[in-house]
């Protein structure tokens, strides 16, 4: 009974790390959004130009997480932090 129990622990635990990643760069992703939306708004002054580009690598952004695979999820998370540091040095 040990045994058995001890072989499904270490099955799961092999089977559920990759998972478990992608699902922590979608949420890393959701996250990111919602800090550029915040972002955005908490900065008014920001540039017809920067407000733009923010827009079109969040559009980007999005898109990359519609496609609901793990390349997708580390790509938004990735646009959106280019987003981020955008309005950031502005």
């Amino acid at each position: 009974m040990k045994h058995a129990l001890l072989a499904g622990l270490i099955l799961t635990a092999a089977v559920l790390p990759p998972s478990a990643f992608a699902n922590d760069d979608d949420n890393q992703c959701q996250i990111n959004l919602s800090k550029v939306r915040d972002a955005k708004v908490a900065n008014p002054n920001l540039s017809d130009a920067i407000k733009s580009d923010v827009d079109t690598t969040v559009h980007r952004a999005e898109s990359a997480r519609a496609r609901h695979n793990d390349d997708g999820a580390r790509e938004c998370v990735a646009l959106t932090q280019q987003a981020l540091q955008k309005i950031q040095s502005n």
